[in-house]
């Protein structure tokens, strides 16, 4: 029990929820450096398409996805505090293996291992076999990505497991608001320092200077963070606040373990499935936006990562919205006498509806870049939003020592939504690309059928129209189409996710 004697309940609770907060900015400004810098700096370099960075993004999914399913496991049987530094840990040294990929593919095409960042750029330049560049960056991107997703998904089943041990259940969908929105600060740092550290210093040093966050990190960590009933900074009046729910009062005998579900009782239950389906659907959809939308404004608006720098900042800060998230079913519960389950799905269900807004942002796009950038931070708002009542449902409905296994499994569903967004995100916009294209109102693989079965070459939209050909890119209607899936997606998981679990209904063991 806390030493701290005081009349007036401590906060320290708050103090927790910054530190997730921080862990979750880290996380998303680590996960965001490819994305803004592989257009620019690293696709000229290695000569990528959009389906060469697909594959990278796609497998990135599914590593997170695998590494989710098991990182719940893996943080309930470490604990809070250890499982923690071992994730941030490794995910760390993964964002920063990203720098040495360009070393790696010139020590292997060309055999010299100790060119530096500059000389081995120098040395790539040289190899005339384009296909061994290709295959052999992607290779070590996807390495890189690797460790990256496997450190990464331990942030949100520990930061869910972290927010169930210091805060009751009316205040979890809140607390988790406030913390998730780490992942919306986390892209919004991102274009205002990312592509100028890539311009200014060179691309391996964005990866360098944010994958280092990680370890200042850790160094807080190990000193703030004690479990609530053990901390000194948290008094009997906020410790009596955090063990308000009677079901959730923790267990004092440490030298008696509490017993983990296996796998195959937490899918037995329904209420694992409605997590999992509505984290699948949804998942992806942040994902896209997330990886995409400045290859979006690149594509399609012809800016550079410097140019879409204001657009994607102004983006985010709409998502910054999503702090209502945790207000509203907190309004529904206290005010409107809703148990949590029920103020949850209220909620959820309202912001379902925004992200129809999608189905507009492409043919209103012609107008103005504005206007689908305002419509994909509204759509990223009410993603945020349903993110952080949707993890919330996890402890609503289940004891302590099985949230981290279920955040994993609908972790891994998700991970499995968004490796299925990404890849067919890249192969339809190649495909869009080539295949919906006209150079002087002629498609262009009528006008240039050797590339029907061949990339197409660097630069080449860029010749045609220095040579004054009028080129009408078809890479916007790609677009159109993954618009509309996101835009239906909420509603979708919203019904089964009813469907499964109509009632509010604890799981207990």
């Amino acid at each position: 029990m806390s030493s701290v004697k005081s009349l007036k309940p401590t906060t320290y609770r708050w103090t927790i929820c910054l530190l997730l907060f921080l862990a979750t900015t880290i996380n998303y400004l680590d996960r965001q450096v490819l994305s803004l810098t592989w257009k620019d700096f690293i696709a000229p370099e290695f000569h990528w398409n959009n389906n060469d960075y697909g594959n990278i993004t796609a497998l990135f999914s599914i590593f997170y996805a695998v590494g989710m399913l098991f990182a719940g496991k893996f943080v309930d049987w470490m604990d809070t505090k250890k499982g923690f530094l071992w994730a941030i840990g490794i995910w760390s040294i993964g964002a920063v293996l990203h720098a040495f990929c360009g070393i790696g593919t010139s020590g292997i095409l060309t055999g010299n291992w100790l060119a530096g960042f500059h000389g081995s750029k120098e040395l790539i330049s040289t190899v005339s076999n384009t296909s061994a560049i290709i295959s052999t960056s992607v290779t070590l991107f996807i390495f890189a990505r690797f460790v990256l997703a496997i450190g990464e998904a331990g942030n949100f089943p520990a930061a869910i497991k972290t927010t169930a041990e210091y805060f009751p259940k009316k205040d979890r969908a809140f607390s988790t608001s406030i913390w998730n929105a780490g992942a919306t600060v986390g892209a919004l740092a991102a274009p205002l320092t990312i592509p100028f550290i890539a311009k200014s210093m060179g691309w391996e040093w964005a990866f360098i200077i944010i994958g280092a966050l990680g370890f200042v990190w850790m160094g807080l960590w190990v000193f703030v963070y004690k479990k609530p009933h053990l901390h000194k900074r948290v008094n009997e009046h906020e410790l009596t606040y955090i063990n308000q729910d009677q079901d959730d009062l923790p267990n004092e005998d440490t030298s008696v373990p509490e017993k983990v579900f296996t796998f195959k009782e937490c899918f037995s239950y329904r209420q694992t499935w409605a997590f999992a389906f509505g984290k699948f659907m949804t998942d992806g959809v942040w994902w896209f936006f997330l990886f995409w939308t400045p290859a979006y404004l690149s594509s399609v608006y012809g800016m550079d990562s410097t140019q879409s720098a204001l657009p994607l900042f102004v983006l985010y800060m709409i998502t910054l919205l999503s702090i209502i998230g945790g207000w509203l079913p907190k309004y529904f519960v206290e005010k409107k006498g809703m148990n949590a389950y029920s103020g949850r799905m209220k909620a959820m269900l309202i912001f379902a509806f925004f992200p129809l807004l999608a189905l507009l942002a492409q043919p209103l796009g012609s107008a103005t870049y504005w206007i689908p950038v305002l419509i994909i931070g509204i759509a990223g708002a009410a993603h945020q939003a349903w993110s952080a009542n949707i993890f919330s449902t996890v402890g609503d409905m289940f004891p302590k020592k099985a949230i981290a296994t279920i955040t994993g499994i609908g972790g891994m569903a998700g991970g499995i939504g968004s490796f299925i967004i990404n890849k067919s995100s890249g192969v339809l916009f190649d495909h869009a690309h080539k295949a919906w294209s006209t150079v002087d109102g002629v498609p262009l693989l009528e006008k240039y059928p050797q590339y029907i079965n061949d990339r197409l070459p660097d630069g080449f939209f860029e010749q045609l129209k220095k040579s004054g050909a009028v080129v009408s890119d078809g890479i916007d209607k790609g677009y159109m189409i993954i618009f509309s899936i996101c835009a239906v997606a909420y509603l979708i998981a919203w019904i089964v996710m009813k469907t499964l679990v109509p009632k509010y209904k604890v799981i207990s063991k």
